[in-house]
């Protein structure tokens, strides 16, 4: 891969992370399409890190609330009593699923998507969960009446928009679309399920991200991979802190149908593209 290609991905990264139309996704299928080679698991990670960074950076003053609330809450025997501690507390029950299913099914779905292990396969199932999850959140855009607040987040509804999280580790679901899908099924406003998604995903990233540091450390680098992989994760940094503003201000005042339509306009055109031989 060249620093071109990373900048390109990070990019698509930046964009796609919180967008509702799947980053996992479209790091394999644009790849794909473009006759590039796989970036693999770690460089996927890699420029995930950034949109991490994003994420932290754009939440900054949120996450060190909640940081120093939930220790003050646990301390006092009463950590949902105050809305902040609450909220953390929620935030790391919720990640929990998405935990279990990656230390079960992780190392399996990186062979299959990741590594090549799915082949053609896997490009398929791709395409038709972002055309699924485009059908999902179409419906609950259509019966969700998006009055509730952030604040007015329980845990129950943390543990089924955590739920909804994990579904996001198979390519093609969407993180953010999976959880900002369940979010309006539960009543929330759109703006407001897209904050808990982000929020929700801070666990999730830097976990999966720590991970792959780990075994980064252990097998190293080759010298002309350092450049590619800086690349990327400062790319994928800058571009996501933009899409957040951009996504928050969106949904005050737009729905989501626009990534519907482009989930299933992208899907379809794989789809297609398969069924014709492409590739």
């Amino acid at each position: 891969m060249s620093v071109w290609e990373a900048i390109l991905l990070g990019v698509v990264q930046g964009i796609t992370e919180f967008l509702p139309i799947s980053s996992s996704g479209h790091l394999i299928l644009v790849p794909w399409l473009l006759g590039w080679g796989e970036p693999g698991l770690m460089f996927s990670v890699g420029v995930h890190l950034g949109t991490l960074a994003a994420v932290i950076i754009y939440f900054r003053r949120d996450l060190f609330s909640m940081a120093l609330a939930l220790p003050k809450g646990v301390a006092s025997g009463q950590p949902l009593r105050d809305p902040t501690s609450r909220l953390a507390l929620i935030i790391v029950v919720g990640s929990i699923p998405a935990a279990i299913v990656g230390l079960t099914a992780g190392t399996a779905l990186e062979d299959f998507f990741h590594a090549g292990g799915g082949g053609n396969l896997a490009i398929a199932l791709v395409a038709v969960m972002l055309i699924v999850v485009a059908l999902a959140l179409g419906w609950a855009e259509r019966v969700a009446n998006h009055r509730r607040p952030i604040d007015d987040i329980r845990m129950k509804d943390g543990v089924l928009i955590g739920l909804a999280q994990a579904l996001a580790l198979f390519p093609g679901v969407s993180r953010s679309g999976g959880t900002i899908t369940a979010g309006l099924f539960l009543g929330f406003r759109r703006e407001a399920a897209a904050r808990f998604s982000f929020l929700l995903g801070v666990p999730a990233v830097l976990g999966a991200g720590l991970f792959e540091v780990r075994n980064l450390i252990d097998n190293g680098l080759a010298g002309g991979e350092l450049p590619v992989f800086a690349a990327g994760i400062l790319t994928s940094a800058i571009v996501g802190y933009l899409s957040i503003a951009f996504l928050l201000r969106f949904l005050v005042r737009h729905s989501t149908l626009i990534f519907i339509v482009y989930r299933i306009a992208f899907g379809l055109l794989v789809l297609s593209l398969f069924a014709l031989g492409f590739r």
